[in-house]
């Protein structure tokens, strides 16, 4: 039977499967519940920096600071501590009662002085740390530049305050994700996470209002994190793990063959419980057996860009008939 170990980060993990951060990691016994199941790792549900500014907000409201620079730093500081007391709380509950890695994880959108809760995170316990940066281009005066900096800055800052291992989720809208990506190697972080998926609006247009859209990913998703692991795998020194779409474990297959080092799941877990787990990981087995593989590292990588004899699969952005056989 095939070994399915491998490594994420510098994390030891028993198969490639980790659990991403959602409710479905907000709660110690949904934690049990991955790991009983066979997860090799969990993602934390993140603490959004938001989160964190609508504490600080409330407080404020509650005592008048304005005329009082000491003051303000002083609330600011107690408005981090007290969302962040139950988010640590989670980290040392999970490290006592799981023996699975425990990753953390922050939704950052600014390099503001709240990154300095990654150190917390790390005196808590967490393994590692995942950063999930989204920063989205809202108006005309902001160019590509000044986001990409504002990305690798996040990164850079949360780097040098820890430790313990760092991955950075991001998604796949910029003008040369390679750059980007190895502007994050360059600013030390242990892996990427390809990719968030977004928050989708959707319009009611009975109600006339804006509602949240569709919250699970789709299986025919899981085409935008093939080929950019893909193409990345051999051209970085970081671990990949591949993120949406990925809803059995022909998907886990799938990216390990584009070169990924691990497969993030959510939406099939909602869909189709926490059994889905051992479900994939019987057919990884079955797959390898079938095909020979004795370990992950037998196969991996074997489709990726530099690979495979024509590239173009990943490389083109447009149809091309002689490729694939339609219009």
């Amino acid at each position: 039977m095939g070994e399915l170990s491998t490594t994420y980060m510098g994390l030891q993990l028993k198969n490639p499967i980790i659990v991403s951060s959602s409710s479905l990691t907000n709660n110690i016994n949904s934690i049990k519940s991955c790991e009983n199941s066979g997860a090799a790792a969990v993602v934390l549900k993140s603490l959004f920096e938001e989160q964190i500014a609508a504490e600080i907000g409330e407080i404020e409201k509650d005592h008048s600071v304005d005329s009082h620079p000491e003051a303000v730093d002083y609330v600011r500081q107690l408005g981090i501590d007290l969302k962040a007391d139950s988010y640590l709380e989670l980290i040392r509950q999970a490290k006592n009662e799981v023996e699975i890695p425990v990753i953390a994880s922050l939704n950052c959108i600014s390099n503001d002085r709240w990154t300095e809760f990654a150190r917390s995170i790390e005196q808590a316990g967490a393994d590692a740390l995942e950063l999930n940066i989204a920063l989205m281009p809202r108006d005309i005066y902001t160019g590509a530049r000044e986001i990409e900096e504002e990305v690798v800055n996040i990164a850079a800052s949360v780097r040098k305050m820890v430790k313990i291992p760092v991955a950075v989720k991001i998604g796949p809208y910029f003008t040369s994700l390679p750059k980007m990506a190895e502007q994050l190697q360059q600013a030390g972080v242990d892996a990427l996470a390809l990719f968030n998926r977004f928050y989708r609006p959707d319009i009611d247009i009975e109600n006339i209002e804006v509602i949240s859209g569709y919250r699970y990913s789709a299986p025919e998703e899981i085409a935008l994190s093939l080929r950019w692991i893909a193409i990345l795998s051999r051209q970085l020194n970081i671990d990949l793990a591949g993120s949406t779409g990925i809803f059995d474990g022909a998907g886990v297959i799938k990216h390990l063959l584009a070169g990924a080092k691990a497969a993030m799941i959510c939406s099939t877990l909602f869909i189709n419980g926490f059994k889905q787990i051992g479900i994939m990981l019987d057919r990884i087995r079955f797959w390898m057996d079938t095909h020979n593989y004795q370990s992950l590292d037998d196969f991996r990588g074997l489709l990726s860009k530099k690979n495979i004899q024509k590239p173009a699969y990943f490389e083109r952005l447009q149809y091309i008939k002689a490729l694939v056989g339609i219009e």
